[in-house]
């Protein structure tokens, strides 16, 4: 919404066509709709030629696409990594890497990634999810120090814990939501949790000129939770 209020010209990815459509209604800006899952490659091939296709290059990716399971090391199964894994870091790092002739093609552009406060900072029960998002922080500097020269620039922002449908299943979960509403926004000295809008600005300045010589970056937007 946030790029759309800047006049950008969208493509939306997800797994889910009719609630894209929903956004890209609301949008007003006819955005290109493409239902896909970003783990698979086929899936990213295809999503970067409609993308060519229709816009004739790209200048800024955005990678939003993560799940979230709870538990130690000795919880999480194998099947829970797996997939951690295959959707946060490789997913992202396949999309990444198609979509770099594209921006070639526009003369540079920006990549943002969504990392988070976990990937700078463990957590208890975050066995799975905090690596893979250490792991999109590292391959976002190694990718801004490969692709610098191309007037490409890759960054990542760290949010904390944002009100949006990955952690509502979070809370959903809990024995206790409401004690765990509480605990995490006590952890926070802005004192409340963080809105999808709190995101958006950061997304924007990150794609837009202003931030021509930002890359390589992983930014917090978490109301102070790294700062206790």
């Amino acid at each position: 919404m946030a790029y759309a209020r800047e006049g950008a010209q969208l493509a939306l990815v997800g797994r889910r066509r009719e609630r894209l459509e929903a956004v890209g209604r609301e949008t007003g800006a006819d955005p290109l709709i493409l239902a896909a899952d970003v783990s698979r490659a086929s899936d990213i091939h295809r999503v970067l030629e409609e993308i060519g296709g229709r816009y004739g290059g790209l200048n800024v990716l955005v990678n939003n696409a993560g799940v979230l399971h709870i538990g130690t090391a000795e919880q999480i199964s194998e099947e829970q990594w797996d997939q951690t894994f295959h959707i946060n870091v490789r997913g992202l790092w396949l999309l990444s890497r198609a979509a770099l002739p594209l921006l070639r093609k526009a003369g540079g552009g920006s990549i943002v990634n969504v990392a988070s406060v976990l990937g700078i900072n463990g957590a208890r029960s975050r066995a799975a999810y905090a690596p893979s998002k250490g792991a999109v922080i590292l391959l976002t500097k190694c990718m801004a120090i490969d692709h610098g020269a191309e007037n490409i620039r890759v960054n990542a922002i760290c949010p904390s814990f944002v009100e949006t449908d990955l952690t509502a299943d979070v809370l959903r979960r809990a024995p206790d939501p409401a004690a765990v509403r509480r605990e995490r926004v006590a952890v926070h000295p802005a004192g409340r949790l963080g809105q999808p809008e709190d995101i958006a600005g950061l997304a924007v300045y990150l794609a837009s000129d202003e931030s021509s010589w930002v890359t390589g970056a992983a930014l917090p937007v978490d109301g102070g939770y790294l700062a206790v």
